[in-house]
């Protein structure tokens, strides 16, 4: 891990069992990533697939099976740095209360987390917002992860978009400054491509 990196992203499972049938279900699967300070990150991906799942064992509504998600700028500042690789139950009161804390800090700017924030509005009030979403995020320096299921809020918004499996796992991880807007109908395309199980084609010229 750098020292620019935001969130860190490290063998990340998440199973369930299905109460009808007593199946494990697994919602995510060794996810692995790393997001830079200050970088505005989208996450698309099929319906089930487990977006929401990430997201709400990334703000603390859930916890995971297997793995981590790291909050390092917070756990610096709080006194946890040394302690990213703990478990719970290796952490005393005050430190457990200490990582509570981080959590809630995700919520203010120098972390924004947005779960399809803007699928419920219509397309030019969610156009301003995304616009906005967008503004606040580079003057706040702030780092940004969104959660969204329409490839052209990604394609706009993100920086990189990082294109889940079901279960939860990295297809792609996708710079978007390698595509010109001239060809983001085509970056759609093999996204949507990868979506079905193709592999992911890159823009001709990039890595």
């Amino acid at each position: 891990m750098s020292n620019s990196t935001a969130v860190e992203v490290s063998h990340l499972t998440k199973t369930y069992r299905q109460t009808t049938t007593g199946r494990n279900v697994t919602a995510i699967e060794r996810l692995d990533f790393e997001i830079a300070a200050g970088e505005i990150v989208a996450i698309v991906g099929q319906t089930g697939c487990g977006k929401s799942t990430f997201f709400d064992i990334m703000i603390g509504l859930d916890h995971p099976t297997e793995g981590r998600i790291s909050i390092v700028e917070w756990l610096q500042r709080l006194g946890l740095a040394k302690f990213i690789d703990a478990y719970p139950h290796e952490l005393s009161g005050g430190m457990r209360q200490r990582a509570a804390i981080a959590r809630a800090f995700i919520l203010k700017p120098s972390i924004l987390l947005a779960d399809e924030a803007f699928g419920h509005l219509d397309e030019v009030t969610a156009a301003e917002l995304r616009e906005t979403f967008v503004k606040l995020a580079r003057e706040c320096g702030s780092t940004a992860l969104l959660i969204t299921h329409q490839l052209e809020e990604a394609i706009t918004v993100g920086e990189r978009i990082l294109v889940f499996a079901r279960p939860a796992r990295v297809l792609a991880d996708i710079r978007v400054a390698d595509w010109p807007a001239s060809e983001h109908g085509r970056l759609r395309e093999a996204i949507q491509s990868t979506l079905q199980g193709q592999p992911f084609q890159p823009r001709s010229g990039t890595a």
